[in-house]
């Protein structure tokens, strides 16, 4: 099983960073991809929603599954974020392709990005201009030349499919230790606990930058790692320095961290995820200002 993690924060600050010392990555461990083609403007009073995907891609492989989906909702003028983490096999479909209903992580592969994007804005309610994609390799990389994250485990594990064993508590974790971290589903309630853990590393990654972002000399040690990591895809310079800004500006302590509730079924002998009725006011919630406040 290839599940992806990745940190939101760090590789939305990327952008900012690639665009104010107008550095190019020789080689991309992350895509930062623009999906609407409307000007970008970080307001007050409008939310701004990012989808942030990892992958199943190998090296050399170009068709590849969004199989760690998190969308998240920004609300600048209040300082907050919200994280929902979706199940990769959740049973959606969307308007542009008629009929056609399968797993959400399908998508990616027969429409890259892009229609990745529009079907879990189709599931939630919004439009997504916004997706940071990466890999197995990229994923470790990064974390690596960061100098590794705590994250705060919540329950012991010991699962040798994934490599993750690990004692309750924080534990300062390099690439690999994240990214079995990230993957590990023989725990809980399997995806809907592996999906919530991935959200919990986006947390961390956040507060990496934040507890460094004071000391000149770690921003600058940031600048070299995040640019060496990222690639722009169709982001001006302006979208960049906007939504880097914005992702240093919310406290980790005001990010929610929210798994999308549902069920198991067997749907044409497949096992897929059902959303569960209460995600419709969930979603009603999240969709008006990118938080909750009933939730």
């Amino acid at each position: 099983m290839r599940v992806r993690g990745a940190s939101a924060a760090a590789v939305i600050v990327a952008m900012a960073l690639v665009a104010l010392v107008g550095l190019r990555p020789a080689s991309a461990a992350f895509t930062i991809h623009k999906v609407d083609t409307a000007q970008f403007t970080v307001a007050p009073d409008k939310p701004v929603f990012i989808l942030v995907m990892g992958n199943d891609g190998r090296s050399g492989e170009t068709i590849t599954r969004g199989d760690a989906l998190h969308l998240i909702g920004v609300n600048p003028g209040q300082g907050q974020a919200t994280i929902i983490d979706i199940p990769r096999d959740t049973l959606v479909g969307i308007p542009e392709e008629g009929s056609r209903r399968d797993k959400i992580n399908a998508f990616h592969a027969t429409g890259g990005a892009a229609l990745q994007a529009r079907a879990v804005g189709a599931l939630v309610g919004v439009d997504v201009p916004f997706v940071v994609d990466t890999d197995f390799q990229g994923f470790t990389g990064l974390v690596d030349d960061l100098g590794g994250v705590d994250v705060d485990v919540p329950e012991a594990m010991n699962d040798s499919f994934s490599g993750a064993i690990f004692e309750p508590g924080v534990k300062h974790m390099d690439g690999v230790d994240a990214l079995a971290f990230a993957r590990n589903r023989h725990i809980g309630r399997g995806d809907f606990t592996r999906t919530e853990n991935q959200g919990r590393l986006l947390i961390a990654g956040l507060t990496k930058l934040r507890n460094e972002h004071a000391d000149a000399k770690s921003v600058l040690g940031n600048i070299a790692v995040l640019a060496r990591h990222s690639r722009l895809d169709g982001l001006s310079l302006t979208d960049a320095y906007r939504l880097g800004r914005l992702a240093v500006s919310i406290d980790p302590a005001n990010v929610r961290n929210v798994v999308m509730p549902g069920s198991t079924a067997d749907v044409g002998g497949a096992s897929v995820v059902v959303p569960d009725p209460s995600t419709t006011s969930l979603f009603e919630d999240f969709r008006d200002d990118g938080i909750l406040q009933v939730h």
